[in-house]
């Protein structure tokens, strides 16, 4: 049996690559970005702490409202899951071409799962990682009912 087709193998592939997503996770078009206020008048009198803690207050309050920062929409299950039947089904076709039948398919059928489904659940994952529309409009929203202008988010 090959090294890439050991079970191990796999979970330490994607272990590596989910910690890659991780990092990717970071910055003005991720779920963990601020609002950046625009000194006007308003954050010019409270100054730039009490503007932090304004929108604070207002990320805490789309958050109560039950919206979250990062977009949720299971792509990192649905990668997982294409990448895996894609994986497998490679995978078994390269056994048949090759000349392996009966249990050497089977076996390059699953491994070819494995390794597919953690390949596509990583791109799931960076697909993943986009901010909420809504709860961005939300704070900013939220914020301008305060007198701050937000002009971007870090």
């Amino acid at each position: 049996m090959h090294s890439f087709a050991k079970p191990g193998f796999a979970c330490v592939v994607a272990l590596l690559l989910s910690s890659l997503a991780g990092c990717a996770s970071t910055g003005a078009n991720s779920p963990s970005a601020r609002p950046v206020l625009y000194p006007n008048a308003s954050l010019n009198r409270v100054g730039d702490a009490q503007g932090r803690a304004e929108a604070d207050a207002c990320m805490a309050r789309a958050v109560s409202a039950g919206l979250t920062p990062d977009e949720k929409n299971n792509a990192v299950a649905r990668g997982a899951g294409v990448g895996a039947a894609t994986g497998a089904v490679a995978s078994a076709v390269g056994a048949l071409i090759t000349g392996r039948g009966g249990e050497g398919v089977v076996r390059a059928g699953a491994a070819g799962a494995a390794v597919g489904g953690s390949a596509g659940a990583v791109q799931g994952a960076f697909r993943n990682d986009r901010p909420s529309s809504t709860y961005r409009n939300f704070v900013q929203r939220c914020l301008g009912d305060r007198g701050f202008e937000v002009i971007g988010w870090n």
